[in-house]
């Protein structure tokens, strides 16, 4: 779903841009298809071993559903700066610290409460590599 960029100006003589800015909210990071299945997901950072709910939006968290109801996967790749560590957080698994908000608990969750076997491990050269995760959270899918 592209976001619109209104207004636009052209540099008629050079063929350049000159302004663009977005009109609405943007989705998340990446909306794209691997080995065939449709996913988004969107990155965060985190500073802290507490990741504050502040820093999902609304409109991400309403995209990632809809596109789950269409058969697709979504999820958030989490970075906690301090420890080094990336996680993969499966949309189920971030909706549950999410409704826990909306119903008055904790705005933020934390690292602990995360499930570790979605721990991302560099190897390869691969920076975040989110494809063995991604198969586990098909497999516990079927």
């Amino acid at each position: 779903m592209p976001t619109p960029i209104t207004p636009i100006r052209i540099d008629k003589e050079h063929r350049h841009i000159t302004l663009a800015y977005f009109d609405q909210k943007s989705t998340v990071d990446y909306i794209g298809a691997v080995q065939g299945i449709p996913v988004c997901f969107d990155a965060k950072e985190c500073h802290s071993d507490t990741f504050s709910l502040q820093n999902i939006h609304e409109h991400q968290v309403q995209f990632m559903e809809l596109f789950e109801k269409q058969g697709g996967v979504s999820f958030l790749i989490l970075f906690f700066t301090h420890r080094n560590e990336i996680y993969y957080l499966p949309y189920d698994h971030m909706r549950i610290f999410w409704d826990r908000a909306k119903e008055g608990g904790r705005k933020s969750f934390r690292l602990e409460e995360l499930d570790r076997t979605f721990l991302l491990h560099q190897n390869h050269g691969v920076l975040v590599p989110y494809l063995d995760a991604l198969q586990k959270d098909l497999d516990r899918r079927d």
